[in-house]
């Protein structure tokens, strides 16, 4: 006959069991809250801050031939600021906030391959802070989309995109009243100082590429082989190394130059007449100084102001990582920190700006 009270044992082992699993579950669970809780709070205090109130906005503008393209325009503004998500960090700004101030100088800047709208936001944020409007366009070899390089896109379409992000923020944008036309700076890292400076009127020898590529060994070479540039071949097409000069860019800072040994040839720079400041890391061997940076400053000799950045590798220029140091853009040489250098830079690269687009 069958004892119920042998199951007793059985039932209370049960119980118990599921009282440590309850217990422990429990536990495991507040202690995945309070961790959330500590990164959260971790990306709250190393978001990107300014002393004075800055407004940001993600836009569309549309390009020469009417493809649209992002936009994040950086502003100053008098209201409340409050976190917000990049994607990889916050910002503290004042999302769609009211535009302040009047006849306000403009900088554009463009990023360089595989970056995207806030590969500079720390820049940005501290010349919107210091009364500028800032505008960077999501050039089309981007984060999400590689796939341009080594197509004319890449060349002369992003010096188009980025006179079309000028065009934009002087007509188009709601607060274009606010902007002044005539004080117009332009900022461009790596393939984005390429950018800045074709915009400029610098006239880059692209049909000697191939040649170029076949005698070095170089970052930009080994790009445009692994993306069957049409540069590498002998079929070019039309049209596709014509640069159209900006007048409206009054000044330029260049960081990382890529592609700079394309202006090698004797009047490349010739129609560059805007001041500029340069600079390089000088242990950055993606775009090492003796073929990038150093033709320009040979060639523009003193109407450049030079920065060489000890121990500071290529993407050292990109924003400050904050908690998520251990993505591959956040590498730097050992002892170099990011944080420190652009709080150096920075207001260099303001103070320059501030110089040459002042007001007559």
């Amino acid at each position: 006959m069958h004892n119920p009270t042998s199951t007793l044992p059985a039932t209370a082992a049960r119980q118990s069991f599921s009282k440590k699993l309850l217990k422990w579950g429990g536990i495991v669970f507040l202690t995945l809250v309070l961790l959330a809780g500590l990164l959260v709070s971790a990306f709250y205090w190393t978001a990107l801050r300014t002393e004075q109130p800055v407004g940001f906005q993600a836009v569309r503008a549309v390009d020469a031939n009417g493809k649209p393209f992002g936009l994040g325009i950086w502003y100053p503004t008098t209201a409340a600021t409050s976190a917000s998500w990049t994607g990889s960090f916050l910002m503290q700004v004042a999302t769609n906030g009211p535009i302040a101030g009047t006849s306000l100088p403009l900088v554009v800047i463009s990023h360089g391959t595989g970056g995207g709208i806030p590969s500079h936001a720390d820049l940005a944020m501290a010349l919107a802070a210091a009364g500028y409007v800032v505008a960077a366009p999501m050039h089309s070899d981007n984060y999400l989309d590689t796939s341009s390089v080594g197509t004319p896109a890449y060349f002369t379409g992003r010096s188009q995109q980025l006179r079309s992000t000028i065009d934009f923020m002087l007509s188009q944008w709601p607060g274009h009243a606010q902007v002044d036309a005539n004080r117009v700076g332009a900022y461009g890292f790596s393939i984005g100082a390429f950018t800045v400076l074709t915009a400029a009127g610098a006239k880059p020898d692209l049909r000697g590429l191939a040649k170029y590529c076949t005698d070095h060994s170089e970052f930009a070479c080994d790009m445009l082989r692994q993306s069957n540039s049409f540069l590498l071949g002998t079929d070019l097409p039309a049209g596709f190394d014509h640069f159209a000069q900006d007048q409206r860019i009054k000044a330029i800072v260049v960081a990382a130059p890529g592609l700079g040994f394309t202006f090698s040839g004797k009047d490349a720079l010739a129609n560059v007449n805007a001041p500029l400041q340069l600079w390089q890391g000088d242990k950055d061997i993606n775009v090492p100084d003796a073929t990038n940076a150093k033709v320009i400053r040979d060639a523009l000799a003193d109407r450049v102001e030079f920065h060489s950045v000890p121990n500071a590798a290529h993407l050292s220029f990109l924003v400050p990582c904050g908690v998520l140091k251990m993505l591959p853009v956040c590498t730097d040489p050992a002892g170099f920190d990011r944080q420190q250098f652009h709080d150096t830079m920075n207001p260099l690269v303001v103070a320059f700006f501030t110089k040459q687009l002042a007001q007559p």
